[in-house]
């Protein structure tokens, strides 16, 4: 039987159980154990922050994991094997938290349990990410991001909340055997997902470069995938500063209880997928570009970020910021896809420098916004300190879509950029 070239509307979806199971392991680290350590524990509320930044900053290693996944010619190993050191590191977190009393040794072990966590993590999602690329043909792209980040926002919540329903009531020596069932039950997941997927279609093309230095040379040498890691850092930076800033905005600024609050980020995040289904719709049906899309969601983003910042209405330019971000997310991941896979031997190293520069900004987006907020607040009206975090989220957006709006207005000269870009 010969391989496929693409995979069809089912393949995509199944094979986006992996990054399900990806989303849900990455869930924990930031909610669940973040408040046992800070509340149960008792320790100060910067532990878990910088375990956090320890994952972002491990996860610098995606190149490295996206070119062996390129050298050894094949991502499924990578996916399931990241996978297992992520249900690891988080069985390891939740035995330091449960079983060992003495601070010193809970702490190491914490440390090597996020670092495994970033390692696993920058593993299996480069390694999905460039499956991905190469599995969805062009005009499925936008719709397999959206597919994609759906997935992993249901896995999030899902991991989330059953882990919240088993854990009751909570006793340590309840955490232990939920955190276990869940590395498991993803691990299994993420199997099905890519069970015989790279088998169907066929072997992974032999590397461009076989040395990571050359690999990513090579990489750092085309105009476009330099351009778009600039994108990308930019864009991620502006995307994640308002994730830490939103809630206590809507308190301090416009009294809301912290219930409304909660509310207002899930209108938020309800506008976001209305924004990455528009996306991901109108890029199927070839209506503008993914990268327009992208350029189009940092513009609407901005918007609502200025509206925010002057004190003007509250949801409505809240929603602005969800529709924008959605449009974004859609337009940039499925263009990070488009041209990681139009090198068909570097797909995977390419896909990793986009990832380290992704995981670089997420991981100072929130030491820059609240810095900058405590800093601002010592010399401002607490409207105009907040009006200082949106102005500068709002640059960055458009700096953001300034850089993309490049790439589209040089894409003929490219040819690394697959025809329709």
């Amino acid at each position: 039987m010969t391989p496929a070239t693409h995979l069809g509307w089912g393949g995509i979806v199944r094979l986006c159980l992996a990054n399900m199971a990806i989303g849900g392991l990455a869930a924990l680290p930031v909610n669940l154990f973040n408040r046992l350590m800070t509340v149960e524990l008792a320790w100060p509320a910067i532990l878990p922050g910088l375990l956090v930044a320890l994952h972002y900053g491990v996860q610098m290693t995606r190149p490295y994991w996206g070119h062996r996944s390129d050298a050894k010619g094949g991502r499924t190993p990578f996916i399931l094997g990241g996978v297992a050191v992520v249900g690891a590191g988080l069985i390891g977190v939740a035995y330091g938290i449960a079983y060992v009393d003495n601070s010193t040794a809970a702490l190491a072990i914490w440390i090597v349990s996020y670092a495994a966590i970033g390692l696993g993590i920058g593993a299996a999602g480069t390694s999905f990410l460039a499956l991905l690329a190469t599995a969805a043909s062009d005009e499925r792209k936008g719709a397999a991001a959206t597919i994609a980040w759906l997935a992993l926002i249901i896995g999030a919540i899902a991991a989330s909340v059953g882990t919240g329903i088993a854990l009751e009531p909570y006793s340590p020596g309840r955490l232990l055997p939920v955190v276990a069932a869940v590395a498991i039950i993803t691990f299994l997941i993420a199997a099905l997902g890519t069970w015989r997927v790279e088998a169907r279609l066929g072997a992974v093309p032999a590397p461009s470069q076989h040395a990571l230095g050359p690999a990513l040379a090579a990489t750092w040498a085309d105009p476009a995938a330099r351009a778009f890691t600039g994108f990308v850092f930019l864009s991620i930076l502006a995307f994640y500063l308002s994730e830490l800033v939103l809630e206590p905005f809507a308190g301090h600024v416009h009294g809301l209880p912290p219930e409304d609050s909660t509310k207002l980020s899930g209108a938020k995040d309800g506008a976001s997928l209305v924004g990455m289904l528009a996306a991901g719709a109108l890029s199927t049906l070839r209506i503008g570009s993914l990268r327009a899309w992208a350029v189009i969601g940092c513009l609407i983003s901005a918007a609502g970020l200025v509206g925010l910042g002057m004190g003007l209405a509250l949801i409505p330019f809240t929603v602005v910021l969800g529709v924008g971000n959605g449009l974004f997310v859609v337009g940039a991941i499925g263009s990070m896809m488009r041209l990681a896979a139009a090198d068909k031997g570097a797909a995977g190293t390419r896909m990793g420098v986009f990832g380290a520069a992704q995981a670089i900004a997420a991981g100072l987006a929130g030491l820059i916004a609240t810095g900058i907020l405590d800093i601002a607040r010592l010399a401002l009206p607490m409207e105009a300190a907040y009006g200082t975090v949106f102005g500068l989220e709002a640059i960055l957006f458009v700096a953001a879509a300034l850089v993309a709006g490049r790439l589209l207005h040089t894409r003929a000269s490219q040819p690394t950029l697959q025809p329709g870009e």
